[in-house]
């Protein structure tokens, strides 16, 4: 099997690495239980979602706490750096609100407190989905990133990725860690389908690739990186990505080895914070690797259908910003106009969102 079919569904924003060779097989039980969460039906996961959230929002409607006026316009979307973010094409938005920094702990605490919602790192399996894979392998959780002891060739991401049972937003790390003290840090181990009720019950939705862009462009000319062209002008750190050898070490010239707080780095123009690293941020577009060719200019909303022909069939949608684990020896999708993309019910440390409304 192709190594990238494991577990490039809940690793998200490392899947752009251009390792398709074919690798023996593995009967470890972490790839097996990975694999689980990977390659099942989105049809059939879907499922898992099917429980109603019970109770009412008490966020009213038109509330714009913590959110920025974007006034809308046109810009020049994507970058000649990646096959599926080309041609680079003139796109326009119309204006809207967006939030000021990505969904906190602290807010999907609140969300989960009013509605009993459960996300779906901790829904339970079902068998019939999994077929061939050892029943006591069927339990709830999601990836972690776990890095190696040492310096390892980047062409197999088993070795610094893992499915962790007990893994969830509560539990980014796994049953032994902990959300207490981060209140104020991006929640991670989100879904789309997460991030999409949370923006429900909101009273919002979640954004389109185009308004997350245009966002994070901030009414500036295309650049290297959404802050300028130099990595760190004058000497500081923009973002938070992850500085030194990749995945063993990181050496946190930047502060931070994991999450960080939100508002740790500057705002951009618009008055919006990390854009750049911290958490890959689910938008609303289903992911389609020849979307740009034939993109509309007014407005997009993305493809009527997903795909990827890394894995055919996998509904996915699209990521922005890089996250914590972004580097520039691995993936540098932290880079302005570059796309992530995940599956539909998948989750991991590293991803999280924000939500806009009009």
């Amino acid at each position: 099997m192709k190594i990238y079919s494991l577990i490039t569904s809940i690793l998200l924003g490392v899947t752009y690495v251009a390792f398709g060779q074919d690798k023996k097989e593995t009967t470890a039980v972490t790839l097996t239980s990975c694999q689980a969460m990977c390659k099942a039906k989105t049809s059939k996961k879907a499922l898992l979602l099917q429980a109603v959230t019970n109770g009412s929002s008490e966020v009213k409607a038109n509330a714009t706490d913590g959110m920025v006026w974007i006034a809308g316009g046109s810009f020049k979307m994507g970058t000649n750096d990646y096959p599926d973010a080309q041609p680079v094409h003139e796109v326009k938005v119309n204006g809207f609100w967006m939030d000021e920094h990505e969904v906190t702990n602290a807010q999907f605490e609140a969300f989960v407190k009013a509605t009993n919602y459960v996300t779906i790192a901790e829904r339970p399996l079902d068998a019939k989905d999994y077929p061939g894979v050892p029943l006591e392998n069927l339990v709830p959780g999601s990836a972690v990133f776990s890095p190696p002891a040492g310096k390892v060739a980047l062409d197999d991401i088993q070795q610094w990725w893992r499915y962790v049972p007990g893994a969830n937003w509560r539990h980014p790390k796994g049953p032994e860690s902990s959300i207490v003290g981060l209140e104020n840090h991006p929640v991670v181990q989100i879904s789309y389908l997460d991030a999409k009720a949370y923006a429900e019950w909101a009273g919002k939705r979640l954004p389109t690739e185009a308004e997350w862009e245009f966002a994070a462009q901030a009414g500036r000319p295309n650049t290297k990186y959404y802050w300028g062209d130099e990595l760190k002008p004058k000497g500081q750190w923009m973002a938070n990505i992850f500085q030194g050898s990749f995945p063993n070490n990181n050496t946190a010239e930047d502060g931070f080895t994991g999450t960080a707080p939100v508002k740790s780095f500057p705002k951009n123009p618009y008055g919006l914070y990390d854009l750049e690293g911290n958490v890959w941020e689910w938008c609303n577009d289903l992911y389609h690797n020849a979307y740009y060719k034939n993109v509309l200019a007014d407005n997009p909303k993305g493809p009527s259908v997903s795909n990827d022909p890394e894995e055919e069939g996998v509904e996915k949608h699209v990521q922005r910003g890089g996250s914590f684990l972004c580097s520039d020896q691995y993936c540098i999708r932290y880079v302005a106009g570059s796309r992530g993309k995940g599956e539909t019910t998948s989750a991991c440390n590293h991803l999280g969102f924000r939500c806009v409304k009009e």
